[in-house]
């Protein structure tokens, strides 16, 4: 699936990843290749994003945190997500 994360400053990733977990305001979870369609209001903790292969522009790879070569981590405030067409779209803060 696709992922892209956008902030008010800047896009700050675009690429296909095999996971996502967000930190939703009833709790965190996790969205796969083909979920379902959903909405979500995001709050404040931490995205951790799964995928075979990264690259960030140098402006904002100090953004995220990596864990290891497939996961890498990203801190928000708040945000909304959208899933639909297999592809995810955050709105971060």
């Amino acid at each position: 699936m696709i992922l892209e994360i956008v902030s008010p400053e800047a896009k700050l990733f675009s690429a296909e990843v095999t996971s996502v977990t967000l930190p939703g305001v009833d709790g965190s979870f996790q969205i796969l290749n083909n979920h379902a369609p959903i909405v979500s209001i995001l709050g404040k903790g931490v995205v951790k994003i799964a995928a075979s292969n990264f690259a960030f522009a140098k402006e904002i790879a100090s953004k995220f945190t990596k864990l290891d070569d497939q996961n890498y981590t990203l801190a928000i405030t708040s945000g909304t997500i959208e899933m639909k067409d297999n592809k995810v779209i955050i709105l971060a803060d």
